[in-house]
């Protein structure tokens, strides 16, 4: 009798500590391998396991909106900040205001809480000057180099239709040149560019298994590549760039609201900064007492155009709208 009372007494335990056990269910627009890496590590650290849905920027918000009455994630995790900005004027985020976030800079974090920068990376060119070489073309330095016939068919980049990543690059355009002639500008490019990835992460990826030799995307890409031995190398357009800051927020209706405030506390904190630096992610922290890794370029050496998170959230449509119609004719 003993036994049994003391077996149901180790059953109940155990089964307590299941049904404590928090799960966190993450949509991620952070590509998918430093998205496990960061997440490993947060669960790590708390004990919380993260479930992550890997979704592009655009539709991750698209799904986000549809699911706003019946929420099936608690956070989401990445894409450029101007789209939380619309999350938020469409009243699909829950506020918190954490403490841990407060080495975080202002320009970094919401006031009111809605969302939380979680690392920063400029714009480049990624070149496989060995695919260049064998074609007799120059390696680009410039956005308008990108526009010259040798590159023709030899050019990826996102759609930003789809990717965050690529609705920066219009947006540095813009800034760059006006708004009109970025539009033009881009309708020349087109004539070079053989894919428009869905995924912002993407153009890096083909350019390691050799499908392109310049892409255009955020660096950590690029960087991993140069690690791995690949014959790459990162370019910043002497016009100028743009770049993202990648933000966290946690959606409203989040069935784990205190594991989400969990991860938003961690992530912002020097130890999760830290954390996302030491899995090599090649991403740039946002906390000034957290060092960027080996290898990740200082933004001070960067001609950087700034973007306005206002302006980019409330004229995505508009711009996209007329990328299709102008740039691919739809």
């Amino acid at each position: 009798m003993k036994r049994c009372l003391a077996t149901l007494s180790l059953f109940t335990l155990v089964m307590a500590g299941v049904a404590h056990a928090q799960t966190l269910t993450v949509y991620s627009s952070v590509d998918e391998a430093n998205a496990k890496k960061i997440l490993n590590a947060f669960t790590k650290d708390t004990g919380i396991k993260a479930n992550m849905v890997f979704l592009s920027t655009g539709p991750a918000l698209s799904r986000i909106q549809a699911e706003s009455k019946r929420p099936q994630a608690d956070v989401w995790f990445g894409a450029p900040v101007e789209n939380h900005v619309v999350a938020e004027q469409r009243n699909l985020l829950e506020p918190y205001v954490s403490d841990k976030a407060a080495g975080v800079a202002p320009q970094y974090k919401d006031p009111k809480g809605y969302w939380y920068a979680i690392y920063t990376n400029p714009l480049a060119f990624g070149v496989r000057t060995d695919i260049l070489a064998k074609r007799g073309a120059p390696v680009p330095h410039s956005w308008a180099d990108l526009t010259n016939s040798a590159y023709k068919g030899l050019i990826q980049m996102p759609s930003p239709q789809t990717s965050g990543t690529s609705y920066e690059a219009v947006l540095t355009l813009i800034k760059i040149m006006g708004e009109d002639k970025a539009f033009a500008y881009m309708k020349a490019l087109n004539a070079n560019v053989q894919t428009y990835t869905q995924s912002g992460t993407a153009p890096s990826a083909n350019l390691g298994l050799g499908q392109c030799a310049v892409a255009i995307q955020f660096t950590p890409g690029f960087l991993q590549l140069k690690d791995q031995g690949y014959k790459v190398d990162v370019v910043f357009p002497s016009e100028g760039v743009g770049h993202e800051v990648a933000a966290v927020s946690i959606l409203k209706g989040a069935k784990d609201l205190d594991a989400a405030k969990k991860l938003i506390d961690w992530i912002t904190s020097q130890q999760g900064q830290q954390a996302m630096v030491d899995a090599k992610t090649y991403f740039m922290p946002v906390r000034d007492d957290v060092k960027a890794g080996a290898g990740v370029p200082s933004m001070s050496q960067i001609k950087l155009v700034e973007s306005d998170p206002g302006y980019a959230a409330k004229n995505r449509k508009r711009l996209v709208d007329r990328w299709l119609q102008d740039v691919l004719g739809q």
